[in-house]
C-alpha cells in the first residue's frame, strides 16, 4: 500500500515519530486504530475530550 500525504499530514507524522520513537509504519498503524475508535465513539453520540494536566477539558471535533 502506498500513502500520499499532504504536507500538513507529513509534518504530523514526523512529529508523532519524534514523540514516540516508533517507525513511520508503526505510527500510521497506531493512528488508524485510534482514529477508528474515536470515529466509532462519535458515531454513537459520544464526545472525544482531552483533559489537560491543569484540569481544563477540551472537546475535540472531527471535520
Amino acid at each position: 500500500m502506498t500513502v500520499n500525504l499532504v504536507p500538513r499530514a507529513s509534518r504530523a507524522l514526523d512529529r508523532a515519530v519524534e514523540l514516540t520513537g516508533d517507525s513511520k509504519t508503526d505510527t500510521i498503524n497506531r493512528a488508524l486504530q485510534v482514529y477508528a475508535v474515536l470515529e466509532e465513539a462519535v458515531s454513537k453520540g459520544g464526545e472525544v475530550v482531552i483533559r489537560h494536566s491543569s484540569g481544563d477539558q477540551e472537546v475535540i471535533r472531527f471535520v
